[in-house]
């Protein structure tokens, strides 16, 4: 390759890259706007704590049933059109919330708001499979993964300072504004994620072959991966939703210092994403990426468990974790690539992506329930045990996906194909 088209790749990289991102940045901010308005939604409808919380659980339920099936819309008619549509379900769902009066518009804004957030995962990485240069696919996952954390900081810093000014309504309309922007800058960028020919004839021979459109739920490799996504997420639910709590009450920490241990995990988890990155980039094993740096976030949460470390330095342990947790982020979705091709070829990418990512939204969806009963019974520690043991569990699924796809474990055997 000469210079100038090295650098025409180059550039093109980059740009669908930062597209890409800014997708998935604006999908994590949505996961965010109905909760960040939380402090005045719950006095202006009488709302409980347990209507409220069920308004995140519509999200993440619609999220994670949408995401199995938006897979397979992907690979039918692309990426850009699903990942416009559920853009404009995000504009649609914050102006239903920002038009509530009553408990039922919330709940219609939660649920529109979880479908759009639903084709983010399959759109997204089946776009930049496609697009992206396999040497460049490690930083790709990881600026992926680092902009839907920065959505994530983002979401109720907007929320709540637009609605504490202006009113909750107006921060509603506001995010709508934020969807609108991100179509727009995707719309008017089309040309550079054009559905290639190969792309096409990917999606024909998908059309073509209808019986084979549920092949990969027989390989376990599949299964594994979407058992992953889930304990993790778990992992990660427990600690978004109850970290403060919990170090209050087996650390005796203030609210502040607690809540400060939190954002350290989270800013932790940023860090080891653009570490993770480079790993992931230079390691054809991403199985043991994910492993090694589990297990370090493992036996660091079990070490705060066990309640004997010094009150001042949880916060540094919680950092460890989340960037232990963050490295593992870019070789995991590698590793769901490696899945998809090792026997599917590019024509899966959407639907073994929306399957597996939808183990996510489950974990995300029940970890308040579990933990929550945890929390309700007094058993604070059990929380951060629970935390290491699933953490625990996602090594050894993930170990089982690299067996796997060395050929050591396989249900219903079918030839390997490359597209």
């Amino acid at each position: 390759m000469n210079d100038f088209a090295r650098s025409a790749s180059v550039g093109s990289d980059v740009e669908v890259i930062s597209l890409m991102g800014i997708a998935h940045g604006t999908s994590h901010f949505f996961h965010l706007m109905v909760p960040s308005l939380f402090p005045w939604l719950m006095p202006e409808f009488s709302l409980n704590f347990t209507q409220a919380g069920s308004l995140t659980a519509a999200f993440f339920v619609a999220s994670g049933i949408g995401q199995a099936l938006a897979g397979f819309v992907v690979d039918r008619v692309g990426a850009q059109r699903v990942l416009w549509s559920g853009i404009g379900l995000f504009a649609l769902a914050a102006v239903v919330l920002a038009s509530s009066s009553n408990y039922g518009t919330l709940l219609a804004a939660a649920l529109l708001a979880g479908t759009g957030n639903s084709v983010f995962h399959p759109a997204d990485f089946t776009t930049l499979n496609r697009h992206v240069s396999p040497a460049r696919l490690g930083h790709a996952f990881s600026v992926h993964s680092l902009c839907g954390n920065l959505g994530w900081a983002a979401g109720p810093v907007f929320m709540t300072g637009i609605a504490a000014s202006l009113g909750w309504r107006i921060a509603a309309f506001a995010a709508a504004s934020v969807a609108l922007l991100a179509l727009a800058l995707l719309l008017a960028r089309r040309r550079v994620l054009a559905t290639t020919v190969e792309h096409e004839r990917s999606v024909a021979a998908a059309r073509s072959s209808p019986g084979s459109t549920f092949a990969f739920l027989g390989a376990a490799s599949v299964w594994m991966c979407f058992l992953f996504f889930l304990v993790t997420m778990l992992a990660f639910g427990a600690l978004q939703n109850f970290a403060p709590a919990v170090l209050q009450r087996v650390y005796a920490l203030s609210l502040g210092a607690a809540t400060s241990a939190l954002t350290l995990y989270l800013f932790g988890g940023a860090a080891g994403v653009v570490v993770g990155g480079f790993l992931a980039a230079k390691s054809g094993a991403h199985d043991r990426v994910i492993a090694s740096s589990l297990i370090c976030a493992a036996l660091t949460a079990l070490a705060v468990a066990s309640g004997g470390i010094p009150a001042w330095t949880v916060s540094g342990f919680f950092a460890v974790i989340g960037f232990c947790t963050g490295i593992a982020s870019p070789s995991r979705d590698l590793l769901v690539r490696q899945a998809a091709m090792e026997r599917f070829g590019q024509k899966s990418f959407g639907r073994i992506y929306g399957f597996v990512y939808s183990g996510l939204d489950v974990g995300l969806a029940t970890a308040p329930l579990i933990f929550g009963r945890l929390m309700d019974l007094g058993m604070f520690n059990a929380v951060l045990g629970g935390v290491a043991l699933l953490q625990g569990l996602g090594v050894a699924a993930a170990l089982k996906v690299g067996q796997q796809r060395r050929g050591a474990y396989v249900l219903n055997p079918l030839p390997r194909r490359q597209d």
